[in-house]
């Protein structure tokens, strides 16, 4: 099977934050996940880099637009490749292939009589680069920037949106564009019924930095509807299309789940088949502001506790899809109780153990105690990544986690030394058949991790494999006795004061 999954492409006006990571950590996610299960992936993600603010931010520093978006799609790449993000493409909109499928996907609007020139008057948030309605403001303001958007009256091109008010109704209704969770879904739902579409302007005379519409050049393309194309671009030009699953957080919903796919019915291309969209990250329970000085950078909470710690935290501190409060202080307690004390300390208890007892090679098993149990968490594991709930992937996992620690306080192996050496045996290879298994759980999860399990393991990592190795790969008795084992010179998850 194919995957396509994307992330949002991210505006390049700023420093990427950790926002931008958790969307894009969990598409790292369910990318691993699928191709760990034999599928063919393509994990998109990018950047966003037209529009005025991209402008107004190049001249405040005194650099070209394009100079400046150089710099900053530069920081993006070099923090994905910090955060060890697996992705297939890395789209730019201001690329050259970009730039040519958006204006051919103009020409085709156009063409099938969807386009049509006038005037536009409107308030106009520039933070957001859009139009907004009397009834989106707070006190006159813009919800998410906190000011008063400007009234704007300029010629423009329309996009009659207005006409497919009743064909996303029934799309969405029906699941033909999957919204996850149901909030979201019955938010879009709520909004189309209850309010009449109006026809989005779609250029812009008074924007510079953007493409030139094909037919009227003294016109640039509004930067969301040549964002938006971005994942056509990548997608078509593969063999790739429709996105399996598209991440975003809430605030660009109705980008994508009304504008979007009315753009892609105008000229009958095949739809998404998923959204899931995420909340927002708080800070210490605050919205996260550069003047009030709380924004959280990934690549600094990754330096102190790993990638893999961040990773863990952001996935577990709240359900994927829900609002969500960074704290350093709940961080600080979630990787010392669960990565160094439980996961940590439970590899690198059964590895010394094996070493001290055999020498440091599996030993020969006579009986298997918890091959059922583990059979039984596999599935949850992979009904949960297959059905996108990456928190629910990690309860499973960590139910294996604990129930290896629990086997260890029940059995002692250091008592079974001198009182039961067959026993010793068996318990000493379901803990370490146990790691394996782990290891395979943790690769989408927590991939460094998953990695140095079976290094110390003397195992391969796992590559993309068929459907068929993946479930022998998950089968109970795999490792193979006689295997020398390693204790890594490492602590797997250091603990933190």
């Amino acid at each position: 099977m194919k995957f396509f999954v994307t992330t949002p492409i991210y505006y390049v006006n700023n420093h990427p934050h950790i926002g931008s990571a958790y969307s894009t950590l969990a598409a790292d996610t369910l990318a691993r996940f699928h191709r760990q299960i034999g599928d063919q992936v393509l994990f998109l993600t990018g950047t966003d880099e037209h529009g005025a603010k991209i402008a107004e931010a190049a001249a405040k520093v005194k650099q070209s637009p394009q100079t400046f978006v150089d710099t900053i799609a530069d920081d993006y790449r070099s923090l994905w490749n910090k955060l060890d993000i697996s992705y297939d493409r890395f789209i730019r909109t201001t690329e050259k292939v970009h730039v040519e499928v958006v204006r051919d996907f103009l020409n085709r609007l156009k063409r099938a009589g969807y386009v049509y020139p006038g005037q536009y008057s409107g308030l106009y948030c520039r933070g957001c680069e859009s139009f907004k309605r009397n009834d989106e403001l707070i006190d006159g303001k813009c919800p998410d920037h906190g000011t008063v958007p400007e009234t704007v009256t300029e010629d423009t091109y329309f996009f009659k949106l207005s006409i497919f008010k009743d064909r996303l109704i029934k799309i969405i209704a029906n699941d033909q564009l999957a919204i996850k969770p149901e909030v979201r879904k019955n938010e879009v739902l709520s909004f189309l019924e209850n309010n009449d579409l109006e026809d989005l302007s779609i250029s812009r005379q008074s924007v510079g930095w953007g493409i030139p519409l094909p037919w009227d050049e003294s016109h640039t393309i509004y930067v969301w509807v040549d964002a938006l194309i971005n994942y056509y671009t990548a997608g078509k030009k593969t063999g790739f299309w429709p996105p399996t699953q598209q991440i975003l957080a809430k605030d660009i919903l109705r980008f994508h789940a009304v504008i979007w796919p009315a753009m892609l019915l105008a000229i009958n291309e095949e739809l998404p088949k998923n959204l899931f969209v995420h909340g927002y990250i708080t800070s210490e329970g605050k919205k996260m502001s550069k003047s009030i000085g709380n924004v959280v950078f990934p690549e600094e909470v990754a330096k102190k506790y790993s990638v893999d710690g961040l990773r863990y935290y952001l996935f577990n501190a709240f359900t994927f899809g829900e609002d969500g409060d960074f704290s350093d202080r709940l961080l600080n307690q979630t990787y010392n109780a669960a990565l160094s004390n439980e996961l940590g300390n439970l590899v690198q208890r059964v590895i010394v153990m094996v070493d001290k007892y055999y020498d440091g090679l599996v030993p020969a098993p006579s009986s298997a105690h918890n091959a059922a149990l583990v059979t039984e968490i596999w599935q949850k594991w992979q009904q949960s990544l297959s059905s996108y709930n990456i928190n629910v992937a990690f309860e499973s996992t960590w139910q294996l986690v604990k129930l290896a620690n629990q086997r260890i306080d029940e059995t002692r192996p250091w008592g079974l030394v001198k009182e039961d050496q067959e026993q010793l045996k068996n318990v000493l290879y379901e803990l370490l058949e146990t790691l394996r298994h782990l290891s395979l759980m943790l690769t989408p999860l927590l991939p460094d991790a998953a990695g140095r399990i079976r290094r110390s393991l003397n195992l391969e990592p796992v590559y993309q494999q068929t459907d068929k190795e993946h479930f022998r790969s998950i089968q109970w008795g795999e490792l193979r006795s006689n295997t020398r084992v390693s204790l890594s010179p490492e602590v797997l998850f250091p603990r933190h004061q």
